[in-house]
């Protein structure tokens, strides 16, 4: 991690700060340092990690019942079916840190429902608003696009910190962004989340002892529906996500991700490694 104290930070996109390196020296290390984890692992255990990645696809199953108000609690009645993501990847160098996180998510007609349960240490949280970067604190995040085709590959990302202090972008497909087209992101869409958390809403000073939170929210599918006509899913209909863990500004900073994110710094902004999300 030491090597990643030397990047700086040159602009934020949609409230995830863009880490590049301060010299082509430090990029090269890192490219060089994923080059040699490889090499480590030899070429036909890197190609069935990768063949791996490929395969990855999670089932949204339909809740049992209405979702309701969402709780840190766990209830088995809605969740007890729910696939189980877990957050495993953490490719770039960082502190050391790789706190284990299990994503569920279910739907019903009006809600998608999104619960993470997170076995940490190092849990510090200071956002407090919607629209804050909250990736700056401990932080858990998804991110999908709204189409089984990679080319649409306009996006929605969905990040929030331990203590339900969340921001929302809808963010621009490639083709568009290279127009010239921004990420959206509305203080009102606030109004579409239900928040539920097992920590306070401001952790300080840091918590340094093995920590296990919950965040649980529920976002209307109108929220959606204002930027995309027609998006609501139904039973079939195939998206494409990803799921992150990140704390950028803490004693011990890390990126983690469901699928694996192969760039040479962190970006979780990266649709082109967004797998299947299927709803049934």
């Amino acid at each position: 991690w030491r090597i990643m104290a030397t990047i700086r930070y040159t602009g934020e996109y949609c409230g995830v700060m863009k880490c590049v390196q301060s010299t082509n020296e430090h990029r090269q290390k890192a490219a060089e340092a994923l080059s040699h984890t490889e090499g480590q692992l030899g070429p036909h255990r890197t190609g069935r990690m990768k063949n791996k990645e490929k395969r990855m696809h999670y089932v949204i199953r339909r809740a049992p019942g209405p979702l309701g108000e969402p709780t840190a609690e766990w209830d088995p009645r809605l969740w007890a079916e729910a696939e189980v993501a877990e957050i495993t990847n953490y490719p770039w160098e960082d502190s050391g840190h790789h706190p284990l996180v299990r994503v569920r998510v279910i739907y019903d007609d009006y809600f998608i429902g999104v619960r993470f349960q997170v076995e940490d240490k190092y849990v510090f949280s200071q956002c407090q608003n919607f629209g804050d970067s909250v990736c700056r604190d401990s932080c858990v995040e998804f991110f999908f696009s709204p189409d089984s085709d990679p080319e649409q590959d306009a996006y929605f990302n969905i990040e929030v910190n331990c203590g339900g202090a969340a921001l929302m972008c809808s963010c621009p497909s490639s083709a568009d962004k290279a127009a010239g087209a921004n990420p959206v992101r509305d203080p009102a869409d606030e109004t579409f989340f239900r928040f539920a958390h097992s920590l306070p809403k401001t952790v300080q000073p840091e918590i340094t002892e093995p920590t296990t939170w919950t965040l649980e929210y529920h976002v209307e599918w109108s929220l959606f529906e204002k930027y995309v006509a027609g998006v609501t899913p139904t039973r079939g209909t195939q998206w494409r996500g990803n799921f992150f863990k990140c704390g950028h500004d803490m004693s011990h900073p890390h990126w983690g991700s469901w699928a694996l994110v192969e760039t040479p710094v962190p970006n979780f902004h990266t649709p082109a490694f967004f797998r299947p999300l299927t709803f049934a």
